[in-house]
């Protein structure tokens, strides 16, 4: 007499898995290794993940080759598992700490999402992300107080500074953040010297030594020619 032959749980649900799959809503038993007739899927075939699908106060397991919308995969050596994304205003992303897509009405910049795009970027209506802008330097020192280009005659003036545009935008279409911004200060001299102006003059190159002794031996050309002319 030949012995029997004791099947495992793990076997009976493979042979029963053409009755399993057809049970509830999804197919519960599909790419499943160990499937569970309440449960479905308990462990999933190589390469799939096991993502827990809830359905009112029931919870499936399901093998899928991809995550659903709002959760990422993760590989383990035992099971791979859809994890959900825990990112602020993340509609789908590629890992716990990188978003993918953002939820409507926030733009996506560096795996976060966000209402407004930082500084140096703005915003992509088309892809709904935070592209590259203007790349601009340091501020300079803040300049002289002045109003109507004098620096006294007045209680209150002026003070600006500026920084130069290092790297423009791929698109015309983002705007340069500000260059040169200004703001009110008290000007140190309140009232100008007579026959002062009070304007700010650009100082003058120094003169070489060659350009000052020119300057000299014309003004001596021109005063003897003035003193021949004046003795005839």
């Amino acid at each position: 007499m030949r012995p029997v032959k004791r099947l495992s749980a793990e076997d009976v649900l493979q042979e029963r898995g053409h009755e399993l799959a057809s049970y509830g809503v999804y197919p519960i038993c599909k790419g499943c290794s160990v499937c569970s007739k309440d449960n479905g899927c308990v462990n999933c075939q190589p390469k799939l993940f096991l993502f827990l699908r809830r359905e009112r106060m029931r919870q499936y397991g399901e093998c899928l080759h991809a995550c659903p919308t709002g959760y990422f995969g993760i590989r383990a050596p035992e099971i791979n598992t859809c994890s959900r994304c825990r990112i602020d205003n993340c509609e789908s992303c590629f890992s716990k700490d990188f978003c993918t897509k953002c939820k409507a009405g926030f733009y996506l910049h560096k795996g976060r999402c966000s209402e407004k795009c930082p500084e140096g970027f703005a915003p992509l209506e088309d892809t709904k992300e935070c592209g590259e802008g203007c790349e601009v330097g340091q501020w300079s020192e803040w300049g002289s107080c002045t109003r109507r280009n004098k620096t006294c005659g007045f209680k209150w003036g002026l003070e600006t500074r500026t920084r130069h545009i290092v790297k423009k935008p791929p698109k015309d279409t983002i705007p340069c953040p500000t260059i040169a911004e200004s703001k009110r200060c008290k000007m140190a001299i309140r009232h100008c010297r007579r026959g002062g102006s009070g304007k700010q003059r650009p100082k003058e190159p120094k003169k070489s030594n060659k350009q000052r002794l020119r300057f000299q031996a014309q003004n001596q050309h021109s005063d003897h020619l003035a003193s021949m002319s004046s003795s005839q």
